[in-house]
């Protein structure tokens, strides 16, 4: 018996042994054609479907491969992707690879939208990904820059204090505290949503993400429709800098730069960006100043520390101040003394100079990253974010001191996410974590206003100005069969009343992803959030300093517009538990082509709204998301050509509801309208040499509210578009490079932008919109010894007028205003890289 069991465990470990024998690994290093390593390059062993990515040495080692020959591919973006046979024996195989330089190269080809990087060909997602090229070609430093290059994509922004983000139809730009946006805006991983508070310079910038459809599996409750993903360039392991200065008609002033340099060899390194933008503004205003200005300074600081060879840890600063001046909110119905109503045109609006803004905007974020081996990772990002802004306006957009208003707006938010990456370089990948975010916001609007010219909105509108002057009362009419007791009453100079909001809220999220591949051309995506959400609300007014008979009017006393909640801050809270999700499928079709197919969930949190009379909590919006597409890169990385198509079902989205009943006639606002749309898109890329290429992209919506809500009423808005959306969008520009010598290179980069019709508000007034108009920008110059590099610069080259907003708070009094487009911009910019 002892025998027999020798014999067998002898046996097996001979077969054991043997196989052990019959195994071995691939190791080597990977570098450029000048021998610097090149970290993250992918090896892949194609008939084994494993692989692995070199360190920051340019080192790989794969190991446990049976003694076979191989064929093993290495690929890096802007780099020629090569192919060796590699024979494996029982021990370690030495393999290098230099790779060499692409003869194109495409930017936006690699992404990190679903947490990890990959090709944007291999993201079941709709993506348009910009790098720091794009961006210093196009000189693009706004949001609403940005957004003429991706389709579906629409930004407008009054002020930076006031933008409206629009993906596929649907808009986000309520400034109320106790609202989330419907779209999300991140900054290296943190969310910066709340609009206020989420408009940042781009500069010195790594790449910028839009993703379209909801997002909240991968950023959260804010992502109902989608979300703009801002990567800074971070500290690195090198010496470098940059400068560019630049001026401009309209008294354009522009200065920017970066230095980075390591601190400690190989350890820690610094990293320092800025940025100074000003420029006066473009509309002339009578009563003092210019309007549609700009002035930005900003400062980032960065350091990464090397903690040892599997963790790192990035420390990012930003510091943002905008003081522009004030926006023209000019009158569509009375003109300025000695002007017309051309909203392009000099405005009159009161208080001049005091017209403005002052908006700071400062936060510190902490991103550790460890390595526990080839397949798991941990990422912790830790953020505290902070805003402060003041903005005035002139609502009624004339002379008259009717309707100046403040806006004045404070938030603070901290966040802490863990994130599990695991990547068994097989058949499955993925993160799973849980996030914790706190906000506490408020809003707080005082109106200052002249009694005697606010009567005649009430008594007399048409005659609010006449000739270009306010009309002002010092009494009511003297009418007692019309005003009564108040008849005669006379009316202050000055008041003042204010209203506030307040929202502070308290949310955990736990959240899984993984991709799965069932064939080596066949993968399934699943991703689920769930969350569990404290929302605090309130709201208080504060009353006129002196009681207005004016309230007797509009049944508001002892204040005109605002309810009085006798001096007392009116809270509710709820706790909500809510849950998000996708299913998506990826088939490479080859190498080149992939098709895509998504089903998500997407939603945007309760609002309790609150006024003086009532508390209502507005259901969750829930929309259903759609969508298959085509993702393509041909020609070793230089073509790439995208194609989708989507399909949303909204529910509980708030809309006004007219009912009769009981022989009164009541408007409501109600959580049941229904709202659906359709559209498609299409983009290209194509580097047609390494240091030229051309892009385009088109963009169609049909975006509506649906005839009847979810309990069979009729809509007040059935049919009508959404606001900010047009049906038809388009973009394309070149990039074109010509080496006059080794020392000097030409450049000309044109670009033309179009978006057809769109209407300002959901009402779809024929007269609060802008007709479809397109845009066209370009730069030229010359490049010096690769270094320096001189440019010429005209936007909007001819001069085209369009507005970019209409109807606003005027709109509410019936006496809409616009906000003029920027006309023609041109100057010089001269850039030094060292």
């Amino acid at each position: 018996m002892q025998f027999k069991f020798l014999l067998t465990f002898l046996t097996l470990f001979g077969v054991i042994n043997m196989s052990a024998q019959n195994k071995g690994a691939i190791k080597g290093t990977i570098k450029t054609e000048q021998g610097e390593p090149i970290m993250g390059a992918s090896v892949l062993v194609k008939s084994l479907s494993i692989g692995t990515t070199s360190d920051v040495d340019g080192s790989f080692l794969l190991k446990d491969i049976a003694s076979a020959t191989y064929v093993v591919e290495v690929s890096y973006i802007g780099y020629n992707t090569i192919t060796k046979k590699v024979v494996v024996g029982n021990s370690e195989t030495i393999q290098n690879f230099v790779l060499e330089e692409s003869t194109s190269i495409l930017e936006g080809v690699v992404v990190t939208s679903q947490k990890r990087e990959q090709k944007n060909k291999d993201v079941p997602i709709a993506i348009t990904s910009y790098g720091t090229d794009f961006l210093e070609n196009q000189g693009t430093f706004e949001y609403d820059a940005l957004s003429e290059y991706v389709p579906g994509f629409q930004v407008q922004i009054q002020s930076v204090n006031n933008p409206g983000i629009v993906v596929r139809g649907i808009t986000s730009d309520s400034g109320d505290s106790r609202v989330e946006p419907r779209v999300s805006i991140f900054q290296d991983g943190v969310s910066i949503s709340k609009s206020r508070g989420s408009v940042v310079e781009l500069y010195d910038i790594e790449r910028v993400e839009v993703l379209k459809g909801p997002q909240g599996t991968l950023f959260g409750r804010g992502a109902q429709i989608g979300a703009m993903h801002i990567i800074q360039n971070k500290a690195k392991n090198e010496t470098s800098g940059s400068v560019k200065l630049g001026y401009g008609n309209f008294n354009q002033f522009l200065a920017t730069g970066h230095y980075n340099a390591p601190l400690v060899d190989d350890k820690l390194f610094f990293r320092a960006a800025a940025i100074y933008n000003k420029r006066d503004g473009f509309i002339e205003n009578l009563s003092g100043g210019d309007l549609n200005g700009k002035e930005t300074v900003a400062f980032r600081t960065s350091f990464k520390y090397l903690i040892n060879d599997d963790t790192t840890l990035d420390l990012i600063a930003n510091w943002q101040q905008d003081t522009p001046p004030g926006t023209s909110f000019k009158s569509g119905t009375f003109a300025p003394l000695g002007g017309g109503l051309n909203p392009n045109t000099f405005a009159d609006l009161e208080r001049g100079e005091e017209l403005g803004l002052d908006r700071t905007v400062w936060g510190v974020t902490g991103i550790l990253k460890h390595s526990f081996n080839d397949a798991w990772d941990l990422t912790s990002t830790t953020a505290y974010r902070k805003f402060n802004s003041d903005e005035s306006f002139d609502a009624d957009g004339t002379a008259a001191p009717a309707l100046f208003f403040h806006e004045i707006s404070k938030g603070e938010q901290f966040s802490q996410e863990f994130r599990f990456n695991f990547d068994n370089d097989d058949k499955f990948r993925g993160f799973f974590g849980a996030n914790f975010f706190y906000e506490d916001g408020s809003q707080y609007v005082p109106w200052e206003y002249n009694e005697q010219s606010v009567a005649m909105i009430f008594l007399n509108p048409t005659a609010l100005l006449v000739g270009g002057v306010p009309t002002l009362i010092p009494n009511l009419p003297n009418d007692p069969d019309t005003f009564g007791p108040l008849a005669g009453a006379p009316l202050n100079s000055f008041n003042t009343e204010a209203n506030t909001n307040f929202g502070e809220n308290y949310s955990g999220d736990v959240f899984a992803d993984a991709s799965y591949d069932l064939t080596d051309k066949l993968s399934f995506t699943l991703g689920l959030r769930a969350t569990l959400e404290n929302i605090n609300a309130g709201y208080q007014v504060t009353d006129s300093e002196n009681p207005s008979v004016l309230g007797y009017l509009t049944g508001s006393f002892p204040n005109v517009l605002f309810a009085s909640t006798n001096g007392e801050k009116i809270e509710a809270s709820e706790t909500f538990l809510s849950a998000v999700g996708r299913f998506a499928v990826n088939y490479d079709v080859n190498e080149n082509i992939t098709l895509f197919g998504t089903t998500s969930r997407g939603r945007r949190p309760n609002v309790i709204n609150i006024t003086a009379t009532e508390t209502n909590i507005l259901s969750d919006e829930i929309v259903w998301s759609y969508e298959v597409g085509a993702k393509s890169l041909f020609l070793d990385n230089s073509l790439q050509f995208d194609v989708n198509a989507y399909m949303y079902d909204y529910s509980n989205f708030q809309t006004s509801v007219a009912k009769f009943e009981d022989g009164v006639l009541t408007s409501t606002t109600e959580d049941s309208g229904n709202a659906s749309s359709f559209g498609f898109e299409t983009a290209m890329q194509y580097a047609f040499s390494k240091t030229s290429s051309f892009f385009a992209n088109y963009g169609y919506i049909d975006a509506s509210f649906d005839d009847v809500d979810s309990n069979g009423n009729e809509q007040d808005l059935a049919g009508n578009t959404f606001r900010l959306t047009p049906k038809h969008s388009f973009s394309a520009g070149f990039n074109i490079n010509v080496d006059a010598n080794d020392n000097l290179r030409y450049f000309f980069r044109p670009t033309y932008t179009y978006k057809s019709k769109v209407f300002f508000e959901e009402t779809n007034l024929p007269n609060i919109s802008q007709d479809g108009y397109g845009i066209l920008n370009f730069k030229t110059g010359l490049v010096l010894n690769k270094d320096y590099e001189l440019t010429f610069f005209m936007n909007n080259v001819l001069d085209k007028e369009f507005i970019v907003d209409a109807g606003n708070t005027g709109g509410a009094f019936g006496i809409p205003t616009f906000i003029a487009g920027a006309p023609r911009f041109f100057g010089v910019q001269l850039k030094a890289d060292f």
